[in-house]
């Protein structure tokens, strides 16, 4: 081999991986939008929905393909992504792999806190890679989505699914960056007009536990639930004093059962 020959192929097998790479993360989330419009049922008009875990188990190889490409992504690229990207890309990987944590136990379960709330616990067991490191699901969602100054959006509250009935409903479709302003308004929407988790009744704000436990990420509550007075109340006067800021919060206890569609 000359020594043209022997620089051509050496360019040939340096740009090879650029190449792949160049085609890029499929920033669509085809393969989990899929899924979702296939395994995951809306109920109450829209205010919450239910998982076909039987299903989704049926389609495991689908969801491990799904989730080898979000592992496959290297943390220099993901950080080069523009802010809406790498928050669909979070908010899915943490359903997508809430979901397949579920199905390694599935049926034999009622509830993700089956695996443990310390040994076993979910949140914290390494069982995925992410960015070239051993990852856990706390880390997508407090380490990383809710970091200080990172994202500073309390509405992935509820964009993030935890495979229980007490959470913010499991999207029907996958988040997008183009979509996403849009899907995080309409999460708020969908939660937040969900009297069995948020309501006005007995002359108090009764919301779900998440204002309790995330209450840093929420400002001043009685000042965030103004904007949404319509939504938690129905009655005019009602209205006014959560608008107003003047109704007193208590928080609701949290159903933990699994978010199972069972036929």
């Amino acid at each position: 081999m000359n020594g043209t020959k022997a620089f051509l192929v050496a360019l040939l097998a340096f740009a090879a991986p650029i190449a792949v790479s160049a085609q890029g993360f499929d920033h669509s989330h085809k393969a989990w939008d899929a899924l979702l419009k296939k395994n995951v049922v809306v109920l109450e008009g829209g205010k919450s929905s239910q998982t076909r875990y039987a299903e989704f188990a049926k389609d495991r190889a689908a969801l491990k393909a799904y989730l080898d490409s979000l592992s496959k992504v290297p943390e220099a690229e993901f950080n080069g992504w523009p802010k809406e990207q790498r928050m669909a890309f979070l908010i899915n990987a943490y359903n997508a792999f809430t979901v397949e944590k579920i199905l390694t136990r599935y049926p034999n379960l009622k509830s993700i806190r089956d695996f443990g709330t310390v040994f076993g616990n979910p949140w914290k067991d390494k069982f995925f890679t992410l960015f070239g490191r051993e990852s856990f699901l706390d880390q997508i969602e407090h380490e990383t989505l809710r970091k200080p100054g990172a994202y500073n959006e309390p509405r992935v509250h509820y964009a993030v699914n935890c495979a229980s009935i007490g959470c913010p409903m499991l999207r029907e479709e996958a988040y997008t960056a183009d979509k996403l302003e849009r899907q995080l308004d309409e999460q708020a929407t969908r939660f937040l007009s969900d009297r069995s988790r948020n309501r006005f009744a007995s002359g108090k704000l009764e919301v779900s536990k998440i204002f309790d436990w995330f209450k840093e990420d929420f400002g001043v509550r009685e000042q965030y639930f103004a904007k949404y007075a319509k939504l938690l109340a129905d009655a005019p006067d009602a209205q006014k004093i959560v608008a107003e800021g003047r109704a007193p919060l208590a928080f609701l206890d949290y159903d933990w059962s699994l978010n199972d569609a069972r036929k």
